[in-house]
């Protein structure tokens, strides 16, 4: 009997050690080659549009236009943001829904591996591949793939290919107002539009152009040299 839970054991962490070597190879892959496609993708219900842009060919404010609409933290923090996370859940115990307190690295983990939806399980597996991706990629190669995987509208996926859409231009091409633009669709991409922003979103777009000035044209100088 000893010898039959130690054979079961056994091969339970050969499967385990093994996964977690290839998900290695994977992320390491995967800081030099664009992704092929992405869980979100494959799970997209509408045709999957993207092209893949450099992050160096991009404007200066298109970064920094997500990072102050999604996560001004992102250059400070390690993949996860533990203050976020304990007002999620100290929101959560006083009966409210469980809410997002992603960072851009957990929401880059997310769309690359996981699925839509918000579970303890999912934040878990997210947490998890978010401090692999910080460890084997760096912030700017988060950045890069982000805006390169991120949904910005039904099947549209990546800075360029919303670009095109929306704007008739390359993303190299964008101007601040347009970035800003872009930025806000990211919490709901299906059922917003850049061209067409209610008062609430246009409010929006006003708030992520001044946090950007507030935050400046330097601020993501750091992780992208």
């Amino acid at each position: 009997m000893a010898k039959r839970k130690f054979d079961i054991f056994s091969k339970a962490w050969t499967i385990i050690w093994r996964a977690l070597l290839l998900l290695v190879v994977v992320l390491l892959l995967l800081r030099f080659v664009p992704p092929p496609t992405t869980a979100f993708m494959l799970q997209s219900p509408y045709p999957v549009t993207q092209d893949w842009i450099s992050i160096d060919k991009l404007p200066s404010y298109m970064p920094l236009a997500v990072v102050a609409s999604e996560d001004q933290r992102f250059p400070n923090h390690f993949g996860v943001d533990f203050a976020a996370i304990s007002k999620a859940l100290s929101q959560y115990d006083d009966g409210d829904s469980l809410r997002g307190a992603s960072t851009i690295t957990q929401q880059t983990a997310k769309n690359l591996f996981l699925w839509s939806g918000r579970s303890f399980v999912r934040k878990g597996l997210e947490a998890g591949f978010a401090v692999s991706l910080e460890t084997l990629w760096g912030k700017k190669r988060i950045l890069e793939v982000y805006l390169n995987i991120a949904e910005f509208g039904q099947g549209i996926y990546g800075v360029e290919a919303a670009s095109q859409h929306y704007f008739g231009r390359s993303a190299s091409k964008l101007t601040m107002n347009q970035a800003a633009r872009l930025a806000i669709m990211l919490p709901s991409p299906r059922t917003r539009s850049p061209n067409d922003l209610t008062f609430y979103l246009r409010q929006r777009v006003i708030w992520v152009e001044r946090q950007m000035q507030q935050l400046g044209p330097d601020y993501l100088k750091p992780i992208l040299e």
